[in-house]
């Protein structure tokens, strides 16, 4: 089974070589894939130096984009299933199995970490608990399920999952709690993974990057726009 590990990256020169280091020191099995999104440092340098593929966009695209790359990368090389996490060190490569499990053993097509679940994890600023409380309960009433974690972006998924979102459907504006609206609206199954998270030190994320005030309705306005849409089907 091939599996490889997605990190998106822009202008995450001081700790990429670390991420991918660490991913790599728990999975040496996988391959590493880091899209750096036009960054202006030496992101590309260190990432390769370290032993990762790098696919560079020519300049800054955004995140849902960056992501989209890795997983058409994912499809048209034929990987299996994907492990995607954010290149900042905010996300443990400890739980990469963890994550994998649910998806290798065909129990779920999505598994998505979530810092709230039993696992001691990093206390989000009041204004992003706000946000977090308030997609949590759009996406869990929305799709039946209960999600404590929406706007995660360490996931696990397989080959279907990436294929689908190669396609037009895939929310590439806000691909936060869209995504699994998206996803279940198609059929595909969700769970949630307990998983730990380290506050970043550096007070900036690509997974994010607006005010929060902004980010809220501007996340609130594509979750609405994405459920005008027409269902479109897992095939």
């Amino acid at each position: 089974m091939k599996t490889m590990v997605l990190i998106p990256a822009y202008n995450e020169e001081a700790r990429i070589a670390e991420v991918v280091g660490s991913v790599r020191r728990v999975v040496p099995e996988y391959d590493i894939i880091v899209v750096n999104d036009g960054s202006r440092d030496n992101t590309a340098a260190s990432a390769n130096a370290m032993g990762a593929t790098v696919i560079s966009h020519p300049f800054n695209m955004g995140y849902g984009v960056a992501i989209q790359t890795g997983y058409k990368y994912a499809h048209a090389n034929g990987y299996d299933f994907i492990v995607q996490m954010d290149g900042d060190g905010q996300h443990d490569p400890a739980y990469i199995q963890h994550l994998l499990k649910p998806v290798m053993a065909g129990e779920s097509d999505f598994a998505i970490g979530s810092r709230f679940l039993d696992v001691e994890s990093y206390e989000p600023s009041l204004a992003r608990r706000i946000g977090m409380t308030l997609f949590r309960k759009a996406v869990s009433w929305l799709t039946g399920m209960r999600i404590t974690d929406s706007t995660s972006g360490y996931q696990a998924f397989n080959r279907e999952v990436a294929r689908y979102f190669t396609t037009e459907v895939f929310p590439c504006d806000y691909p936060d709690a869209d995504m699994l609206i998206t996803l279940h609206r198609a059929g595909f199954s969700i769970r949630e993974i307990p998983v730990r998270m380290y506050a970043n030190t550096e007070g900036k994320s690509m997974h994010g990057g607006l005010t929060s005030l902004y980010y809220i309705f501007k996340m609130f306005l594509s979750i609405f726009v994405t459920l005008l849409r027409k269902k479109e089907r897992r095939r």
